[in-house]
C-alpha cells in the first residue's frame, strides 16, 4: 500500500483499502478529509500497479451523485488542501453506523449463486425463473455488517440490523436506501445505464440526524451496465459487463490461485479498467 500524502495542518488517522482520512492537526475535530488514492483491490489484497486517477474519477462521482440526490449528507463547505484537491471530499465527522446498506435492483453476483442453490437472496424468497441478470421483482435491501479492515463483511438479517442499530434507525437505513437506489436508477436509466446493485454508508452527526456519508454511486461501490447491451445481449458476459473492476478480478482470478503476493496487473488491464472508469463518468455527467 501506498503512504498517504503529508498535508499541512492535518494528520493522517486511517487508511482503507482506497481512502485516506485525516483529521486537523490542531483544533476542532469537527471536520475531515476523505482523501482517494488510485489504489485498487480484489479478493481483500491492494493490487500493484494502481489504476492512474481512479481517485480523482471517483471523488468527482460521488459528488455529482450527492450534489442530485438532495439527502443530507458528510459534505461540508471549505478549503480543500492543494496537495490533495480534485480526489478529497471535505467532511463532517459522523457517527458512522457498523451496517453497510446494500441495495440489489437485478439478479447478479453472489445473489446469483446464492438463488441458484435456494431460490433466494440473503434469505430472501424470490419467484422461479429467474435468470442471471434479470431485473428483480422489487429492489431487495440485504444489509451487511462492517466488518473491521481485513475481514470479510457479513451478510446480516433485517432483524440482526434491528439489534445494532435500533428499529427506529434500522427502519430510516432501509428506507433511505431503497429511495436513494430508486432516484439513482431513474437517472442512470435516462443515461442508457443500468444500475444493478449499490451499497451506502450513513453515519449520525452531534443533532442526530442521518446523513448519507464516504463514497456514493461510485464504479467501486456500484455495479452498473450499458442498458443496449443488456437488452440485446446473449451470453451473461454480453449483458453484464460492467464499468468497474471486473477486468481487474477476471485476470486475478485467472492468474493467481489467491495465495501469497498477488501479481502485478499488466499494463493492458490498468488502461483498460480505467478507461471503463473514465466512460461511466462521462456517460453519466456529460
Amino acid at each position: 500500500m501506498t503512504h498517504p500524502t503529508e498535508i499541512p495542518g492535518w494528520r493522517h488517522v486511517y487508511s482503507g483499502k482506497v481512502r485516506d482520512l485525516y483529521l486537523p492537526a490542531e483544533g476542532p475535530e469537527d471536520r475531515m478529509l476523505v482523501v482517494a488514492s488510485d489504489r485498487v483491490s480484489a479478493f481483500d489484497h491492494v493490487l500493484s500497479p494502481g489504476i492512474p486517477g481512479k481517485g480523482e474519477l471517483l471523488t468527482r462521482l460521488s459528488l455529482w451523485w450527492f450534489d442530485r440526490l438532495g439527502v443530507p449528507n458528510h459534505l461540508r463547505s471549505g478549503e480543500i488542501p492543494e496537495a490533495v484537491r480534485g480526489r478529497t471530499m471535505l467532511t463532517r465527522r459522523l457517527e458512522m453506523l457498523p451496517v453497510e446498506c446494500v441495495v440489489r435492483g437485478y439478479l447478479t453476483g453472489s445473489g446469483w449463486a446464492e438463488y441458484q442453490q435456494h431460490g433466494t437472496v440473503c434469505d430472501i424468497p424470490l419467484p422461479a425463473g429467474l435468470e442471471n441478470g434479470d431485473r428483480l421483482p422489487e429492489p431487495l435491501f440485504t444489509p451487511a455488517y462492517k466488518a473491521p479492515l481485513g475481514e470479510h463483511d457479513e451478510n446480516i438479517s433485517f432483524d440482526r440490523t434491528v439489534e445494532l442499530v435500533g428499529r427506529d434507525r434500522a427502519e430510516q437505513l432501509r428506507d433511505a436506501s431503497l429511495d436513494i437506489y430508486r432516484r439513482a436508477a431513474a437517472i442512470a436509466e435516462e443515461k442508457g445505464l443500468i444500475l444493478a446493485d449499490t451499497k451506502f454508508e450513513f453515519g449520525v452527526d452531534d443533532d442526530g440526524v442521518l446523513r448519507l456519508a464516504d463514497e456514493v454511486l461510485t464504479s467501486d461501490s456500484s455495479r452498473y451496465w450499458d442498458r443496449a447491451a443488456w437488452e440485446r445481449g446473449t451470453t451473461p458476459e454480453e449483458r453484464m459487463a460492467s464499468f468497474d473492476k471486473q477486468i481487474v478480478r477476471d485476470w486475478l482470478a485467472a492468474h493467481w490461485d489467491r495465495t501469497g503476493t498477488p501479481p502485478e496487473l499488466p499494463a493492458e488491464i490498468v488502461e483498460r479498467t480505467a478507461a471503463r472508469y473514465r466512460e461511466l463518468i462521462d456517460r453519466l455527467t456529460v
